[in-house]
């Protein structure tokens, strides 16, 4: 017997099997050998041996032939240290390379075969030794020449490329299939100068695609790499060899990850390096998804520094043409493709048409609302989810209507312009796509067609599923081909679907889509994704697909889509020549036919222009009228009387965010008739050495006149998104004659004007600016409002609450005094405090078709039982109510003995929660009457709410008269389960009082005496003892241990789309039965607990010993003496003060150099002409401070562009710092630190302010703007001397590195303080 040693030397062999099988592919495998020599050279005698060895193991067997092509010793040295690579590791490279696998045994998982060449194989071995996680472009052997671009293709890239050298965003509004991903990656190679580029997208499934396509691009250039989670190289490794000058990348990221990242608000510590990359290119694939949300937004402000270029692609970028000038959008839409289509063999007689094989789109409409008119709605043509609505057991309620609509499309007729009607449609239809209202309908409709006697000869493929995650695309899509098959012309297939399949895949056989889902109210992107998927070119048996079809059964819904779609592809506005040309034009590249009965009519020019006028309102409506079509042509003719009350009107409520609506041609003409408007676009096109000085007097003419409609627009958006809150709530017995803008003032009583309107504006004030307001579109606007929300009545509970919350969602905060609360705000501080039903997924960032319950134990248990009461205590919307009364009902629901059956009785149990249980509080008779109609809509039923007059003033003078009348409201002595809201924030000070005073502190307080459990969203700067909430109580409210902070967020944007709100948004929760502990010190980063907690400043050793005091420097008593004419130059109480404007208050004191006389004089530091800078004055002038004769180092007073911690990323936190000589005074506008005897210990002292170190202590308590001495307590004070145990005459980076260690900090702690704190 002998030993035999363990350990041996591996190798890697390539080889490959001569038969048709395994023609394209290669073998990768590993092997040991006994030879204790690691120096071979490949295709050695020894490697050769041992690895036909190994491969003779499976081969033999089965009597495979094999050819051996090639050896390779696995070990190598790297980094001085001795390593091996492992097959593995070379079949990861290889798939990250994009070569794929080809898989002969899938049972015994026999997948070491790749479809390469053996040089690629060896490039693969030899980059797995180079530690690289993917080949090089030019490394993968395989036939690649360059794209050749279409002439759309060349323009886009052409265009894009020059925009760039002027500006820093471009949108690509181009329809499906027109190559964006090809085209966009050759803007990055021509460019050549982008070392970092991002590609963003919202659906994680087309890394693949772009992966491609980069390879088809950068075939022949080494100079980028590519990188995702999935193929090519890592992230951290790109950003190492790019940082080593050794490539330039692109990098692929989905939103749905970066999105959960907590710096944008999400719930994970990740993507921290991606965030706080410099990229120099984003390219936002599909941006009409995900980008708009508050979180997509929260993402890009993220990723966009300064410089950073931002492509946007999208085929349907409706919702974001506004925020485009026209020289930033490239467009390519469906007309042009098919106009291209048809004058290319005119212009290329013989040349191959690239455009030949791009179907014409055919959209059939049929009313089904007439056919069956129990499911028409006022609010949408045809109501597919009560149609399709089903029961508990998963079947149709309506399941003979539904069997009916079957038949309806099946019944044998030649004449029938029904789709399935006959053998021949039947063959034309074989393979269909429909589109559901959800997974329940999809589900119950797959089986009812699996029974029909028609469609049972289809293949029904459900691709529904529990839901539709983005990431099941793919697992779909197989599906759908597997059903399809290889012959298309053999199978005949019906795919069902609630989503999934509409947005970036092709199924080539599809030669229809079925319409069977979506509203009125159906956003144009949606619908036109959608019906596009079936435009796919497809050749099939030798036959060209050239049409194909759309059925939809909701005809307004399809004219209002297409009318607006047409719209905004070729920028018409109202009923022009032009406008009739391009809309005929559509028609004819799109026609659309109407099917009623037998009847076939095509729907003409006229037709769509009508439909416009409905396209109009809904916009006004679902942009909370801030719109340009509200208004009439008088802003065209304004007088100089005219434009001076516009002037006095803009006094009174400020200009208003301007409005950009690219696609509003009458926004777009503001103030020009359409021969102007057509002048002034000629005279833009030229360029402006061609221009004549007549026509450049001529357009600065017309430019002015389009501004002026542009600022009276402005003006008047700051009334205007008022109203539909108003219209909403407002009590009306004739909508004909009273929802007029004539009666609008009528429509609101005295106390709800002054409180919904800017201040300032009156009833009487309104009516001289009414004029403006085109009527038309006002009524019709004000009644769809109202139309949508009586229509919401007629639904399920759950879809109502879903409608009325579509409603809110369209109306505008119009100031910090009156911020609506989203929906999805609601559910996120319920949900996260008290529990119960939420009708969002877990990250908040989209609705869900059932509520999910979150779970709170005894909190939920106790707040949502039927018997518990409720109280809102400020209620503007009533969704805090609407969301307190579900949960109450949904308790009620499953309390009762028989399920409910109908609607009514369901509204029954519902009525029951808001009559029981649901307790509100209104500041005035409007918000009372909209809560109202939140709650029970147009129907009757029992409330409870009271709207005190004058409300703050109440509770700010009478709490316990008002906490009486609380209870009388509900009862006394009942307990009140739960007090939540949103309460108001601040009113205007009182007297001579500058600024607003808070007041939701007094709301807290209220709702903790009310209560022994509450909950608020308000302003946090009292947190860090910031704002002008009082001193003591800041104190107080820390240190409760029944008070605690749920949710914080430092972006008030994030909470309040538009609102900024100093210091953040703070959720808190009060319970009086539980102990939390006392805050204490409050921080949103648990790193910077660690750190106040580490360092542990004491009274003694903080830096705030030696900030001064505000207005340190004031003027002296002497100065009036001397100089008595003076007096009166500044306000009463201020008259001593060294404000920011002091030199332009008292020229005649200050002086540009020193006067040549024999008073002594010092010099002020201050602000001239916006710029830092001295002014010199007599020394008797200016009191004396303890600094005045010393070093000292000065920062400002405040400075919001500087940040807080966490906003923006990396922030400064502190501005300029400036050390002044002695014989230096300064204004107001700085605060002073420090009175140093030697200028080293001043610069000491700057230094040490640059740190990020001590910033970063600073921001442990700074969430306003302003530096004042209390911020500084966390700052430990340093010596500043040469005894100093820090090296002050290091850099700053290197001082941070002392402080660092000196104060014993983790890596961890180092690396937030490095990535949130901005290099000075």
């Amino acid at each position: 017997m002998e030993y035999f040693s363990n350990l041996k030397a591996k190798l890697i062999y390539v080889f490959r099997i001569p038969d048709a099988a395994h023609s394209d592919c290669l073998k990768i495998g590993e092997a040991t050998f006994d030879d204790g020599n690691i120096t071979l050279p490949p295709n050695s005698s020894v490697l050769n041996k041992a690895a036909k060895a190994r491969i003779d193991q499976y081969t033999k067997t089965a009597g495979i032939t094999y050819e051996l092509l090639y050896t390779e010793i696995a070990i190598f040295v790297r980094d001085g240290r001795i390593a091996a690579v492992n097959d593995k590791e070379i079949h990861d490279v290889l798939l990250r390379s994009g070569i794929k696998r080809k898989v002969f045994d899938k049972v015994n998982g026999a997948n070491e075969w790749f479809c390469c060449d053996l040089e690629t194989a060896k490039r693969a071995i030899t980059a797995v030794k180079e530690g690289r996680k993917a080949l090089h472009n030019s490394e993968i052997s395989v036939g690649q020449s360059p794209i050749v671009f279409r002439p759309e293709q060349r323009e886009a890239i052409d265009k894009t490329l020059k925009q760039f050298k002027r500006g820093n965003q471009m949108l690509w509004n181009a329809k499906m299939r027109f190559g964006k991903t090809l085209s966009a990656l050759q803007v990055v190679k021509e460019r050549g100068d982008f070392l970092r580029v991002l590609i963003l997208t919202h659906r994680p499934v087309v890394d693949a695609g772009w992966f491609e396509d980069f390879g088809k691009i950068f075939y022949d250039n080494d100079e980028y790499a590519y990188g995702s989670k999935t193929n090519g190289d890592s992230f951290t490794s790109l950003e190492r060899r790019a940082r080593l000058g050794e490539c330039r990348y692109v990098y692929f990221a989905s939103m749905q990850d970066l999105r959960g990242s907590e710096l944008v608000g999400g719930n994970f510590d990740k993507n921290n390096d991606v965030f706080s990359t410099p990229w120099n290119l984003i390219i936002v694939d599909e941006a009409h998804e995900g980008t708009q949300t508050e979180l997509g937004k929260a993402v890009m402000a993220e990723l966009t520094k300064e410089k950073t270029k931002v492509l946007r692609l999208s085929g349907t970028p409706f919702n974001l043409l506004d925020d485009y000038k026209e020289e930033e959008i490239f467009t390519w839409d469906y007309v042009m493709e098919q106009r291209a289509k048809a004058e290319w063999d005119l212009i290329h007689p013989g040349d191959h048409n690239p455009y030949a094989g791009l179907p014409r789109l055919n959209i059939y409409t049929y009313d089904l609302g007439r056919l069956m008119n129990q499911f028409a709605d006022e609010d949408i043509a045809f109501n597919f989810r009560e149609f399709f609505r089903t029961n508990d057991n998963g079947e149709f309620i309506h399941r003979s209507h539904v069997e009916n609509f079957l038949n309806l499309l099946t019944k044998t007729d030649e004449e029938s312009m029904y789709p399935f009607a006959n053998k021949r449609y039947r063959d034309i239809f074989r393979h269909t796509l429909w589109m559901l209202p959800g997974v329940k309908s999809a589900k119950a409709l797959a089986a009812m067609l699996r029974n029909h006697p028609v469609f049972g000869l289809f293949e029904v493929v459900n691709v529904a599923g529990d839901g539709d995650e983005e990431e099941a695309n793919e697992e779909a899509l197989r599906k759908v081909e597997k059903a399809i098959g290889p012959d298309p012309d053999k199978t005949r297939t019906i795919t069902l679907s609630c989503g999934r399949l509409t947005t970036g895949v092709s199924v080539k056989p599809w030669t229809g889509i079925f319409m069977l889902s979506g509203s009125f109210n159906t956003a144009a992107s949606a619908y036109m994704q959608a019906i596009f998927r079936v435009q796919t070119p497809a050749t099939i048996n030798g036959r060209v697909k050239e049409d194909c079809y759309v059925f939809d059964f909701a005809p307004d819904r399809t004219l209002k889509v297409l009318a607006e779609t047409a719209k905004i592809s070729t920028k018409v506005g109202k009923q022009t020549s032009t406008e009739r040309q391009q809309l005929g034009e559509f028609l004819n590249f799109c026609p659309i036919i109407s099917i009623e009965g037998s009847q076939m009519k095509q729907l003409n020019t006229e037709h769509m222009l009508q439909q416009l006028k409905r396209v109009y309102v809904e916009r006004v409506v679902q942009h909370g009228f801030e719109d340009g079509y509200l208004y009439n042509d008088e802003l065209m003719r304004l007088t100089d009387v005219d434009l001076q009350e516009f002037k006095e009107l803009k006094g009174i409520i400020g200009q208003t965010k301007a409005m950009a609506r690219a696609n509003e041609v009458d926004v777009n003409k503001q103030g020009l008739t359409n021969e102007e408007y057509e002048e002034k676009e000629r005279l833009e096109k030229k360029k402006k050495k061609e221009l004549t000085e007549e026509e450049k007097v001529r357009l600065e003419e017309l430019k002015k006149k389009k501004k002026v409609k542009e600022d009276a627009i402005s003006i008047l958006r700051g009334i205007s998104i008022r109203m539909p809150l108003m219209i909403y709530g407002a009590k009306v017995e004739n909508e004909d004659e009273e929802l007029t803008i004539d009666n609008f003032t009528s429509l609101i009583d005295p106390q709800s004007w002054e409180e919904f309107m800017p201040k300032g504006v009156t009833k009487q004030r309104f009516n001289a600016f009414k004029k403006y307001y085109d009527p038309d579109i006002f009524t019709a606007a004000a009644k769809r409002i109202r139309q949508m929300a009586r229509a919401a009545d007629r639904f399920s509970i759950e879809e109502r609450i879903g409608r009325i919350a579509a409603i809110f969602a369209t109306f505008r905060n119009p100031d910090k005094e009156t911020v609506l609360t989203p929906w999805r705000v609601v559910n996120l501080h319920m949900s996260d405090c008290l529990g119960g039903y939420t009708f969002f997924n877990e990250d908040f960032s989209e609705t869900i078709e059932e509520p999910r319950f979150v779970d709170r134990g005894d909190v939920t248990a106790d707040v949502f039982s039927v018997d518990s009461h409720l109280l809102e205590i400020n209620s503007k919307s009533g969704l805090y109510p609407l969301y307190l009364a579900y949960n109450v009902y949904r308790s009620l629901l499953s309390n009762e003995m028989f399920s409910p059956e109908t609607l009514e009785e369901y509204q029954t149990i519902w009525d029951k929660a808001v009559a029981e249980n649901i307790f509100v509080i209104c500041k005035t008779p409007m918000a009372k009457a909209i809560t109202r109609r939140t709650l029970l809509g147009f129907r009757k039923g029992k409330t409870n709410m009271w709207a005190p007059e004058d409300l703050i003033n109440k509770i700010k003078n009478q709490p316990e008269l008002f906490i009486k009348k609380v209870q009388d409201l509900i009862g006394k002595n009942v307990k009140i389960n739960a007090i939540v809201g949103n309460p108001p924030y601040q009113v205007m000070a009182s007297g001579d009082a500058n600024g607003s005073d808070p007041v939701y502190h007094l709301f807290i307080d209220l709702a903790a005496k009310l209560g022994e459990r509450s909950t608020l969203i308000h302003p946090a700067r009292f947190l860090f003892k910031a704002g002008k909430t009082p001193k003591d109580w800041n104190e107080k409210m820390l240190n409760d241990p029944h008070f605690k902070i749920v949710d914080y967020w430092v972006d008030s944007s994030f909470v309040f789309p538009g609102v900024s709100i100093t210091g953040g948004i703070a959720v808190s929760l009060t319970d009086k039965s539980k102990e939390f502990g006392k805050i204490g010190f409050f921080s949103a980063y648990p790193v910077l607990h660690s750190l106040v907690q580490k360092v542990n400043v004491s009274a003694n050793n903080s830096f705030s010993t030696i900030v001064g005091p505000r207005e340190l420097y004031r003027l002296t008593e002497a100065l009036y003496k001397e100089q008595p004419q003076l007096e009166g130059r500044q306000s009463k109480g201020h008259q001593f003060s060294m404000g920011a404007n002091i030199f332009s208050v008292f020229p005649e004191l200050f002086h540009t150099s020193k006067p040549d006389d024999d008073a002594k004089y010092v010099q002020v530091f201050g602000r001239i002409n916006n710029q830092r800078g001295f002014m010199w004055c007599k020394e008797a002038y200016v009191s004396m401070a303890e600094n005045l004769h010393r070093y000292k180092v000065v920062i400002s007073k405040a400075d919001g562009a500087a940040g807080i911690v966490g906003n923006p990323i990396p922030a400064r936190i502190l501005g300029k710092i400036e050390v002044l000589y002695p014989d230096v005074a300064y204004t107001d506008t700085f605060i002073g630190i420090g009175a140093f005897s030697h200028e080293s210990y001043a610069i000491a002292c700057q230094k040490y302010l640059q740190t990020k170190f001590a910033r970063t202590m600073l921001g442990t308590i700074k969430v306003t703007q302003d530096n004042s001495k209390e911020l500084w307590s966390n700052v430990p004070l340093q010596d500043f001397t040469e005894n100093s145990d820090i090296d002050w005459s290091k850099n700053v980076a290197e001082i941070d590195a002392q402080l660092y260690a000196k104060y014993n900090l983790s890596d961890e702690e180092i690396t937030f303080i490095e990535s949130m704190i901005k290099a000075m």
